[in-house]
């Protein structure tokens, strides 16, 4: 490629580019302008029955503003996308590009380009204010609506060290730090027997539980005996681990979701469902990239009504992602399908749709 080639096709991206740019900041406005007020009126009724103040309200929906950006971003790309596209062909101006000896592909890659960093940004964005505002707005919520939240919990079974020790309780007073009707199970490393342990109740001492009116069964000289428990410190596992299925996971990090997996798995308490949301931490980054790639091809079959035809198809697709998202994370969540794969198969599915796509696209 000779240098006025290069510089013809910079000027184009140039171009293209101050094309594409109001437009994207006119609809992210509208689309979380229109986020925030769904919000609001989807709780209006109980802000009014629990008399919360215009103050509160409002610093509630400031709040929503960064996790509203991280919604909208995707399709107001999309959006802004085909309709630049789509106004640049009803102007003959593509035709123009096409005649030029530039591939359509090529004139598009900075729209691409653009489509990679946000979603680059939208990962980082989510992860360092999204996260932290949207547990704000939601305590706030809590507190206006006057809605308690228990860390207790029932029917707890945990698997510690490894799997040789097994946890199963009745009832965990998380305010109190106390664990009602438990039974400890030790194994060995072969996952044989050595001791089971009975108490109608165990209170937590700082660095370990101690037991009221605890029994130990162990085999003796290959008889199984009950012994009263006297006071130890073996049994250390952390409260946390008994409540810890309470957490929200999106108002945690990407490294601290991580790392919820894993207690969780090494617990062996049903994480599936977590998983998925942590991959999907990724994915849902990925999506300014997809919709990005999906405008091309749909940028130059409008000549006609550009700007409700834009909107149109983009509602559509956003729609449509959303749904096939929201199955694929159910699926995941009930074990039907691999979290990874719940996460990502709306991303690769939109690929593949965009390739398809690209092959008959106007050039």
């Amino acid at each position: 490629m000779n240098s006025n080639r290069i510089a013809k096709v910079m000027l184009l991206d140039r171009y293209l580019l101050r094309q594409f740019f109001p437009i994207f900041l006119i609809a992210i406005s509208m689309f979380v302008f229109l986020l925030l007020l769904i919000d609001l009126f989807s709780n209006l009724v109980r802000y009014l029955n629990n008399e919360v103040s215009i103050a509160v309200i409002l610093q509630i929906s400031f709040y929503f503003i960064p996790k509203s950006i991280s919604y909208a971003m995707p399709i107001s790309l999309l959006f802004a996308a085909a309709y630049t596209l789509g106004d640049l062909y009803a102007k003959n101006e593509l035709t123009t590009v096409f005649s030029s000896g530039i591939p359509f592909w090529r004139f598009s890659i900075s729209l691409v380009a653009v489509g990679l960093a946000a979603s680059v940004f939208s990962f980082f964005l989510d992860d360092k204010l999204v996260i932290p505002t949207l547990k704000i707005k939601n305590e706030l919520t809590r507190r206006a609506l006057r809605q308690h939240v228990t860390e207790s919990n029932t029917d707890i079974v945990i698997r510690a060290k490894n799997g040789r020790i097994i946890y199963a309780v009745d009832y965990f007073d998380y305010d109190k730090q106390i664990l009602n009707g438990v039974i400890i199970v030790e194994m060995d490393e072969e996952g044989e027997f050595i001791s089971e342990i009975r108490a109608p109740s165990a209170e937590w001492k700082e660095t370990h539980w101690e037991f009221r009116n605890a029994v130990i069964y162990q085999y003796v000289d290959g008889v199984l005996r009950i012994s009263p428990l006297g006071l130890n410190d073996l049994y250390n596992e952390h409260p946390d681990t008994f409540r810890r299925h309470a957490v929200v996971v999106d108002e945690l990090s990407a490294r601290d979701a991580g790392l919820l997996v894993k207690d969780l798995r090494s617990a062996g308490l049903p994480y599936s469902q977590v998983q998925a949301k942590y991959y999907h931490r990724f994915s849902f980054a990925a999506a300014s990239l997809i919709v990005m790639i999906l405008s091309i091809p749909m940028g130059g079959r409008f000549r006609k009504n550009i700007l409700l035809m834009s909107l149109f198809t983009s509602l559509s697709v956003a729609v449509i992602y959303y749904i096939a998202e929201m199955l694929s994370m159910t699926l995941a969540g009930l074990n039907y399908i691999h979290p990874f794969v719940g996460a990502w198969f709306p991303v690769l599915l939109f690929i593949v749709i965009g390739i398809l796509l690209l092959r008959s696209a106007k050039t």
